[in-house]
């Protein structure tokens, strides 16, 4: 009866019997209507490998700081990896603050104990020679459904699941524009799923360049061969049985026609950044830059691609010495002339 009083009196109803695992599992499953399907298949695995064990049988109510941090130096002493300590502790922090939210605890023990995040490592970025000679290669060598999959994601900034979820019904070719409206996932490299875009900003159209445009008109070239009644259906980049191609293989792919010409080992998430430093690297706009990417503030492209800006910087601050010299010297002109007028005069 205290306790229920206290409860009530708080507005906090705390569960005796609510152990940590039950709980983590129902947050869990509370979560599946707003996560894609592979960030969800993470979180479940990130449970059952890490905070289950830890802390699972623990009672919801007499879980401290304390035992967080002492996890946290344990795993960190053991070796396991920053990022991946720092991922299990944020998931648990969040998970802990809907028990908060839902008067199921006072407060969150797991608020102060998540270790900083590692400094993200700079992504490798082919220069414009590797990347064209990289799809050169793959136009002489190979002129399959890849080679014109990879023209398509370096020369539209596309995203590996937008462009593996592509249907023809948003292409627009005599618009040269394509509607970005799907993303494709694969969890845990199985089952393949069709959803929205990453950000509601990347749900936009996007303008084709020539060489990309030449790249659709060949898969749609390739795809009305195969189909007796020419009409376009389906993906624009699938097997043969029409079916998605598995992000795996792509990958797969991409690393053994780079190694073929031993440039610089990139994923298909590095594709994105390369054409974000291409662009850069010719004079573009960073604001330009942006919208191209389907970035919903200018601040996110900033952030990810601002260290490419180096060279961009140097021109920036050499134009601003020229134009202080040039002004400098002019002031300068026009005080000596000044000077030589006055002492003409007094001749």
């Amino acid at each position: 009866m205290a306790r229920a009083l206290d409860a009530e009196y708080r507005g906090v109803y705390e569960d005796r019997t609510l152990r940590v695992g039950l709980f983590l599992y129902e947050w869990l499953e509370s979560k599946r209507p707003s996560l894609a399907p592979n960030t969800w298949a993470g979180y479940r695995e990130c449970i059952e490998r890490d905070l289950v064990p830890a802390f699972g049988g623990m009672l919801l109510v007499d879980l401290r700081p304390k035992h967080i941090d002492a996890w946290v130096s344990a795993q960190l002493a053991a070796g396991r990896g920053h990022t991946t300590v720092h991922h299990a502790v944020a998931m648990l922090r969040n998970a802990l603050n809907h028990a908060v939210r839902t008067w199921r605890l006072r407060y969150n023990p797991a608020k102060h104990s998540v270790p900083a995040k590692p400094r993200a490592a700079v992504r490798v970025c082919w220069t414009p020679d590797e990347a064209a000679a990289f799809l050169r290669h793959n136009a002489q060598r190979y002129a399959d459904r890849l080679t014109d999959l990879f023209e398509v994601m370096l020369g539209a900034g596309m995203r590996r699941g937008e462009v593996l979820a592509l249907h023809w019904s948003d292409v627009h070719l005599m618009d040269r524009q394509l509607y970005d409206r799907w993303t494709l996932t694969a969890v845990n490299n199985g089952k393949v799923h069709l959803g929205e875009p990453k950000t509601e900003a990347s749900r936009a159209w996007i303008s084709l360049s020539p060489r990309v445009m030449a790249a659709l008109h060949r898969q749609a070239d390739l795809q009305m061969a195969a189909h007796p009644d020419g009409r376009l259906d389906g993906l624009v980049f699938a097997r043969p049985d029409g079916e998605p191609l598995r992000p795996q293989w792509v990958l797969d792919q991409l690393r053994k026609r780079t190694a073929e010409l031993d440039l610089p080992k990139i994923g298909l998430h590095d594709l994105r950044p390369s054409a974000a430093s291409i662009m850069i690297a010719a004079g573009i706009p960073l604001a330009v830059v942006s919208k191209a990417l389907r970035h919903p503030h200018l601040a996110i492209t900033v952030d990810l691609y601002g260290h490419l800006l180096k060279d961009s910087a140097d021109e920036a601050v050499k134009a601003l010495a020229s134009a202080l010299d040039r002004a400098d010297a002019e002031v300068a002109g026009r005080a000596g002339s000044s000077i030589g007028h006055r002492f003409g005069k007094a001749a």
